[in-house]
């Protein structure tokens, strides 16, 4: 696959076992001649205020997200994902799968 446009799904697993959000996705990826994946996307359809608070509250906590595309069934390729302020989407694989993180954050 050198390009890719369409749709796909942006996963956030909490473990192996719990995903805790799904988000349909418009993304464009092309991959160059030594494999390095370079993505683009937006969100498919504008997020309603909760969706928005849960997507803002997982990109903070850590934001690495599975990406899974047509006919994938869990699994996917890890990515990070850059938000721009217009709402654009960056994701960029993840080497070696590794997106753990140290995570602290008060509770109240």
């Amino acid at each position: 696959m050198d390009r890719f446009a369409g749709q796909a799904s942006l996963e956030w697993w909490a473990n192996r076992e719990i995903c805790l959000e799904k988000y349909g996705i418009d993304i464009t990826v092309t991959v160059d001649e030594v494999g390095t994946w370079r993505a683009t996307g937006r969100h498919a359809n504008v997020l309603d205020t909760t969706q928005q608070e849960g997507w803002d509250f997982l990109m903070e906590m850590d934001p690495h997200f599975s990406v899974v595309f047509p006919g994938e069934d869990n699994g996917g390729i890890l990515m990070r994902v850059f938000e721009a302020e217009d709402g654009t989407l960056t994701l960029m694989e993840v080497p070696n799968g590794d997106g753990s993180v140290n995570i602290t954050f008060d509770l109240p």
